[in-house]
């Protein structure tokens, strides 16, 4: 019996939400300079960088292990500034029945948050809660924040 999960994680951030969202839907690629010692490699497989359709794949670091995710987006949202990405190969898929990563930034008090938001379908109760990457997602918000700051 496959077990449906949702795992949510928020980064308060100190750049304005459209700088995080353009940088994730537009320019993931410019990530390795920012975080070289987590992120790789973004490659865009098909479509166009951004567009809805399009296949990229993520070479990263995360719990001292290199990964590979290969992802199609799957919509993207302008005015929410909110893009979800499904995952079609990869680790995660070797794990999970189905798993979708949304991104999301809103007004949060006097700044912005970043939410990301997991969707996904564990084959039985064996197969653990993406925590791990969770954290590593939010840490990477961390960093892009603090090199945003230094801008």
């Amino acid at each position: 019996m496959a077990l449906s999960g949702k795992l949510i994680g928020y980064v308060k951030i100190s750049k304005s939400g459209d700088v995080f969202h353009n940088l994730f839907r537009h320019k993931p690629h410019e990530m390795i300079a920012i975080a070289p010692e987590k992120v790789h490699d973004c490659v865009l497989h098909e479509g166009e960088r951004g567009a809805v359709g399009s296949v990229i794949s993520w070479h990263y670091t995360e719990g001292g292990k290199r990964k590979i995710s290969k992802q199609i987006i799957e919509s993207v949202n302008e005015e929410n500034q909110m893009l979800v990405l499904k995952v079609i190969a990869g680790e995660l898929v070797e794990l999970y029945k189905s798993f979708k990563l949304i991104m999301h930034v809103e007004p949060k008090g006097d700044g912005e948050v970043v939410t990301w938001t997991f969707e996904f379908e564990k084959p039985d109760t064996s197969v653990p809660y993406p925590t791990s990457l969770m954290d590593y997602l939010c840490s990477v918000v961390k960093d892009l924040d603090a090199h945003n700051k230094a801008k």
